[in-house]
C-alpha cells in the first residue's frame, strides 16, 4: 500500500507559493527563460484559451442544439 502524505503535509509544503518575493522569483525566471518580447504573447494566448474554454462550458453548442431538434424535413417522426 503507497505511503500517502497527509493534506496539511501537503498545504504546508505549497504555503507561501503566494507570497510577493516568490511571484518576482517565478516573474524573473519566465522572463530569462522565455524573453521580455514573448511573455506578452504568451498571456494573450493563456487568456484567450482561457476564454473559449469557459465559453464552451456555459454556451451550448452547435452539435448539441442539433441533436435535439428534429431535422427540417422529418417533424411527425415518420418522415413524410
Amino acid at each position: 500500500m503507497p505511503h500517502r502524505r497527509p493534506a496539511a503535509t501537503m498545504h504546508r509544503m505549497f504555503s507561501g507559493l503566494e507570497s510577493p518575493l516568490h511571484l518576482l522569483i517565478l516573474l524573473f525566471l519566465l522572463l530569462v527563460l522565455f524573453g521580455a518580447k514573448r511573455l506578452p504573447e504568451m498571456g494573450r494566448s493563456l487568456g484567450t484559451g482561457m476564454r473559449e474554454f469557459k465559453d464552451s462550458l456555459t454556451r451550448p453548442s452547435a452539435e448539441s442544439t442539433a441533436a435535439v431538434a428534429p431535422p427540417a424535413g422529418e417533424q411527425n417522426g415518420d418522415g413524410h
